[in-house]
């Protein structure tokens, strides 16, 4: 850990829930919907009916070839309750990292327990339906910055639940949090689950109109950043935007629990949080359909298939590769996996396999490829044509549409939910 500690401390938060705040920004993307998918039985209709997304990805037409099952996603967050009716028999043994009071499955404002049904709740009892219901969630407890000064926890819990990831069952990592400052022996404890096959995702963050600043662990080089994209595809204005952003997925006007008395669904939640969740469940999906692929083929087949109006292999500082589409892979077969011990978020050979860093491309080329990316995403006005699966993405002109409404979630924590 840093000297500065005490100040990281404060600064790390749920990158969560921001009710219906801010707006959306600038790349004016759209998720072409347009499929009929199954309607939601009468008890489940209430909130499922408001999971807009699952038609927009085509789930039900996914679920049939895979519902994610035989993978396992570590969950870091603020608990999970294995108790709602979504995930009862979905959660498994996980860590509680704080060292206080509680385990991994007291959940102790709602925050996490909305992550894991969003990632592989069942939707029994009328809950959220997971994207990956298939899946199985390793709950790892952590300490927001709200709750670090009421009950001061283990200074190196995030720390601790990377590392326990890692070393757990599960195949990818979801962490809906965000940290300000750059640490060691996190940073460490991310080359080890790398080391160790995972796959890493994190929120980049809900701070682009506050400074915009880089999001710990996202922006690690080894980390899947997630930005915010709403049901038209747009991309949020709260949703930081930079280097850290590797891809994009929905986050925006998303139901999920109020509080930790897990009694009501709020709706309109905003953040990068529920976008992380939606892309590791992507990711379970794809790696489901092929359990034979490492973690760089699976998420070389995301990046490959993302919906995009600029050259594949560069980066928009909005989009990253642009908007995820497990559907691509699962009812079209596309998307090249590559090989199998490159990662293509670094371009180098991950640990463990022989040879040295193969880079794909300059530092200096790749830079301008990413400025094109950005240029198209800011002002392209073509429509991605390979579509049939009827989730294409559309582009067009710069967009700023104000989003109104009600209370937020997690709203002053520096410690980030996303």
């Amino acid at each position: 850990m840093t000297a500065g500690m005490s100040q990281t401390r404060k600064r790390r938060t749920p990158l969560g829930w921001r009710g219906r705040l801010l707006g959306t920004m600038a790349v004016a993307a759209a998720w072409s919907v347009g499929f009929a998918g199954a309607v939601p039985s009468a008890m489940a209709a209430d909130v499922q009916s408001k999971q807009w997304y699952l038609s927009a990805m085509q789930a039900e037409e996914m679920w049939k070839t895979t519902t994610g099952e035989g993978i396992k996603v570590a969950v870091i967050d603020t608990g999970v309750n294995s108790s709602t009716p979504s995930l009862e028999g979905q959660v498994l043994k996980g860590l509680d990292a704080t060292g206080v009071e509680g385990d991994e499955t007291d959940d102790y404002n709602g925050h996490g327990t909305t992550m894991a049904e969003l990632i592989a709740g069942t939707g029994r009892g009328g809950g959220l339906k997971g994207l990956a219901p298939g899946a199985k969630i390793i709950p790892m407890r952590v300490a927001d910055a709200e709750w670090q000064t009421k009950k001061p926890p283990n200074a190196s819990d995030t720390t601790d639940a990377i590392r326990a990831a890692a070393d757990s069952d599960a195949k990818i990592i979801s962490m809906s949090f965000g940290n300000d400052f750059a640490l060691d022996r996190e940073e460490e404890a991310v080359k080890y689950a790398q080391s160790k096959g995972k796959l890493f995702f994190a929120a980049v963050g809900n701070e682009a109109k506050k400074g915009n600043p880089e999001s710990y662990p996202a922006a690690y080089p080894e980390v899947v950043g997630v930005s915010s994209a709403d049901r038209k595809g747009k991309v949020a204005e709260y949703s930081q935007n930079g280097s850290t952003v590797d891809i994009a997925a929905p986050g925006s006007d998303i139901p999920y629990w109020c509080d930790e008395t897990f009694q009501n669904y709020c709706d309109g939640g905003d953040g990068t949080s529920a976008a992380t969740a939606i892309a590791s469940a992507s990711a379970a999906l794809v790696w489901s359909a092929h359990p034979e692929w490492t973690a760089n083929q699976v998420l070389n087949v995301l990046f490959d298939t993302a919906g995009r109006d600029w050259e594949k292999g560069t980066l928009s500082k909005y989009l990253g590769h642009g908007l995820i589409r497990p559907s691509m892979n699962i009812l079209k077969g596309k998307g090249a996996p590559g090989a199998a011990d490159i990662s293509p978020l670094t371009k180098e050979k991950t640990s463990g396999s022989a040879g040295s860093a193969v880079p794909s491309a300059s530092a200096s080329s790749q830079l301008e490829k990413n400025e094109k990316a950005d240029d198209a995403a800011l002002a392209g006005s073509s429509t991605e044509k390979d579509d049939d699966s009827q989730l294409g993405l559309i582009l067009g002109g710069v967009a700023v549409v104000l989003v109104l409404g009600g209370g937020a979630f997690a709203l002053a924590r520096k410690r980030r939910t996303a």
